[in-house]
Formats: structure tokens, sequence, C-alpha cells
């Protein structure tokens, strides 16, 4: 490629996206938002007990960093300068907890991840406080119900149980993050004046932020009994934070000087990243969990049925912020790996497929994953996972079919509850995320919800969100989000076979295993069993 070529791609972003199962660093022509190179790595996660999840900070760290030198090497093939990076936006799992020492740059325990579970008895304390145990006690100043998914309660148990971080909260060294925050500092300069920011999206999954004001809440800090100089500044979704600066330990220093100007949790980047910016539109992002958000504008709604209030975006600092319905289902691509790494049915997540195929069927068995409790629409921690009305004619070929369904009627739940809020239905779903490859799964959710759904033939749009975040903000200004500007996307479109009776039928069924995999754990269990 001669250097005249070379010119006409124009500037580029990079995007870190950081998530439950993997790291991955792409790179996109902020023009054309096409997606020239790209590297990934997979995450391990730690189960030390029954029901805890947890990942290792640096490990992330080093993931970022190993995702960022391989993109770029994969780049120079390609004969592409890579200082026509000109921004890098991060998006991230969301929830998950990280303290760490600010003057050592260490962490201080395991990343508690969104997922864990151990917060149970922490959860029941704090509602013993709440008048009438009322778990949406803090719904209109959050949007969110009390529960062991969000920030502040693993933040809680972090201080109660582990005595290095109260030791070091104590002596003012301790600072707290999400995983945004602990990478933005990181690659800030950490120790060596690395910048301690949450963005506003990432803010609202912690339990400890207003999400009118836009600002954390003493009364909330004081509730959960959490020391604010810990917090992180919440900046906007798109504004510059810092500069990269090299990695002396990992000799990591491709984007030295470039800044780190985009920052969305994962679900709102993938909102961003569908050009989801109507009141009114929505997508739904399989990945680890399933996630469905409705922007609904300027406005914050409240959900009667199940669903959380959530920002969506703010897209600079004197922009307005926009706040999205979220329904969120902890367990959806994490069923693959379970049938992957616990069951040994398969070798590979792909093969899934290819078993479901074979029957086109789960012969009457059906499969609740409530591995982490149920998530919306149900918040009901006591459940457990199970699978039932297995006959001697069942296989592992049902049992994989099953799992796929349950990722659909899962959606069909949250969808359900949607419309109720909305009360516009909705005529077609958007999705995104690493489940969609999987052509099985996409035809069984459209026949599952009647409706047509649609798939962009780049499925990679958390990190498109986050590209445009960063290529957008204010002294970066290389990717223009006005409605004309944004590219149209070619998508695949999946319309529903089956007759809608037989849809109903299945889905009450499903309702029917639902309903038998609650109350089944207590927390005193729970404890008495890992003891």
């Amino acid at each position: 490629m001669a250097a005249s070529d070379r010119m006409v791609l124009g500037p580029l972003v990079g995007s870190i996206d950081q998530g439950t199962s993997s790291t991955r660093f792409l790179v996109f022509n902020a023009k054309t938002a096409e997606l020239l190179s790209h590297h990934q790595v997979e995450i391990q996660q730690k189960f030390p007990k029954e029901g805890w999840v947890e990942q290792d900070p640096k490990e992330i760290l080093k993931s970022v960093h190993e995702c960022v030198e391989k993109a770029c090497e994969k780049l120079q093939q390609l004969n592409i300068d890579i200082t026509n990076i000109k921004a890098i936006g991060v998006s991230n799992q969301r929830e998950t907890t990280v303290v760490w020492d600010k003057t050592t740059g260490e962490p201080l325990y395991n990343a508690i991840v969104w997922l864990d579970l151990r917060t149970q008895s922490t959860v029941e304390r704090l509602l013993k406080r709440i008048p009438g145990k009322n778990k949406a006690f803090f719904k209109f100043r959050t949007g969110l119900p009390l529960s062991t998914y969000f920030s502040a309660v693993k933040l809680r148990w972090l201080l109660d149980n582990v005595e290095e971080i109260r030791q070091a909260v104590d002596d003012g060294r301790a600072m707290f993050g999400t995983i945004d925050s602990w990478l933005i500092w990181s690659l800030t300069g950490g120790k060596n004046g690395g910048v301690h920011c949450t963005d506003v999206t990432n803010a609202s999954r912690t339990m400890l932020f207003n999400i009118h004001s836009l600002e954390w809440d003493p009364e909330l800090c004081q509730f959960f009994d959490i020391p604010m100089e810990i917090l992180p500044k919440v900046r906007s979704s798109s504004e510059i934070y810092g500069l990269m600066k090299i990695c002396p330990s990992l000799k990591s220093g491709a984007l030295t000087g470039v800044p780190i100007s985009g920052c969305l949790g994962d679900q709102s980047a993938a909102l961003v990243g569908q050009m989801c910016f109507q009141d009114g539109q929505a997508k739904n992002t399989y990945g680890t969990g399933c996630f469905l958000l409705c922007n609904t504008g300027q406005k914050s709604v409240f959900s009667e049925h199940g669903l959380l209030t959530t920002i969506a975006y703010k897209m600079g600092r004197d922009k307005p912020v926009c706040y999205a319905l979220e329904g969120s289902v902890a367990i959806a691509g994490a069923v693959v790996r379970w049938l992957r790494d616990n069951l040994g049915i398969v070798k590979t997540s792909q093969e899934v497929e290819k078993l479901a195929a074979e029957v086109g069927t789960s012969y009457g068995c059906y499969f609740v994953p409530a591995f982490s409790g149920l998530y919306a629409p149900y918040w009901e921690p006591s459940a457990r996972g199970i699978i039932c009305g297995l006959t001697q004619f069942t296989n592992k070929n049902h049992i994989a079919f099953a799992a796929l369904e349950a990722v659909c009627f899962q959606t069909r739940e949250i969808l359900d509850a949607m419309n109720k809020d909305c009360g516009i239905p909705l005529n077609q779903l958007q999705v995104d995320g690493g489940m969609t490859n999987n052509k099985v799964l996409m035809q069984l959710q459209s026949d599952i919800l009647c409706i047509p759904v649609v798939k962009p033939s780049m499925p990679e749009t958390t990190a498109l969100g986050a590209a445009m975040a960063a290529g957008a903000a204010e002294g970066v200004g290389i990717w223009s989000l006005n409605p004309g500007d944004l590219t149209a996307v070619t998508c695949e479109r999946f319309e529903p076979q089956i007759n809608p009776e037989e849809s109903e039928y299945r889905y009450a069924r499903w309702k029917k295993a639902v309903m038998k995999s609650m109350d089944w754990e207590t927390s005193e269990a729970a404890s008495n069993e890992s003891s």
C-alpha cells in the first residue's frame, strides 16, 4: 500500500471491550465504522466457593495490554499506520467491583463479578434496616432494587470481610471502582498520576448514585456505610479522561499519548452501537447474560414489571443525559459455557448449535438456568437452576436445545415486561453479542417472540458504541453522531416460522418450569453446606 493510499483511511478509533468472559481490542475507521483489526483473549473466571465468582484484576489489565499490542501488530501487517488511532473508548462488564491500593497500584482482593452471590446475607441484613423490608425502597433514586447484582453490596462485603481493604481505607490508600475505573486509572499512569474516574452509565449500576442529580448520593453512601473518598469522580460518557501511558512492566506502549475519551458500561455501549438514539428504540445483547435496553430519552421511566431504570448515555459534559429501561437476565451465553466446561457434553461453544439443530426440539425438556438466582422480571435470589421434563428418551441434544430455548424464553419474559411498561409493543428486535452468530438461536428467538429478529452484519456493537463515544468527544471530534452521518447498517433478518399457538404453549410450559425453580435456596442453607 502506497503512503498516499494509506492516508485515505483517515482517523481510526480503538475500543477496549472488557467483558465477563473475554477482553477484546478493536480498531474502527471513524468515517465508515468499518472494523479493521481486533484481538481477543479469554478471561479466567474463578469459583472459589458455591455461588462465588471472581476474576483477577491484574489478569484483566494484562489482557487489555496484550489485546492492544496484538491488534496494533495486525494493523501494521496490513500496512496501516497506528498513529492514525486518535482516540480510545472503554466498554466494560458492569457492577464488577475492584478495590486497589493507590500507592502500590495493586488490587487488594480479586474483582467480585456481577454474577456473584456471596452477598445474599449482606442483602438480607440491609433489608432489615428498610421499612417493610422493601427491596424497591431506593428505586426512585437509583433505578435499582436491592440485590446481590449491584456494586454497593459487593463493596460492603469487601469492607466487612477483607482486613487489607479495611486497613487501606483507614490509611487513605484505598480506591474503589468498577472495571472501567480500574482500567482507566491503570492505563493513564496508575500510581503515577492515573485518573480515578467513571462515567454516568457505570455509576448508575453501583446503587450509590442518584440518577437524577447525577452525583454520588451521601444518604445512600451512609446507608451502605461506604466512605465517599474512595469513590471515583463521575464524568460523562464522551470526554477526554486522560492519555494512555506506557506500561513499563509489560513493555506495552503502542498507543502512548492517545486520549481515552469514551466510557460506557457494555449494555449502554451496545445501545449506542446499535444507533438506538431515539426514544423507544431497543436492543438485546446476548453475552454472558442477556440484556434488553429501551431508550426512554431524557425522562427516567420506572417499571411496574421488574425492569431496571438505568442511564443510557451522556454524550459529553454539556449534553443531556438519556435514560433506558433494562431487562437483565443473568445467564445466557454462560449456559453454553456451563455445558462445555461443567458437563463436558461439548468441546466448543459452536457445537451446541450443531447438537440442537440435529433434533430441532427439546422434546418437552425445559432448562431454567437460575445459577445466580433469577434476575428480571422476578428478582428472586432463592431460585436455582433446574432441568425438568426429562424422560428416558432425553439426550444431550435435547438438553442443548433446551439451553438455547431458555435464552429465548428469558428474553420473551423481559420483552413482555418492556411492552407492558412502554405501552407500545416492539414490532421487531435488534440483537447483537457473541451468541447471535448462532443461527439456530436467532431463529428460535424469532419463533418464541413471534416478531422478526434483526442482526447487524457486524455484531461487535458494544465495541462500536465505545468507539463512537470516544471519537465524538470534544477535543477529538472525528466521529459524527448526527443522524444523517451515521452509516446505514446491513442486517440479517429472522422471521417467525412456527404458529403463535405452539409458541404460546411452549412459553406457558417454560413459565411453569420457572415456578418450580423458585424458593430453593435460603442463605442459611447455603452457609451450612459451604462451611
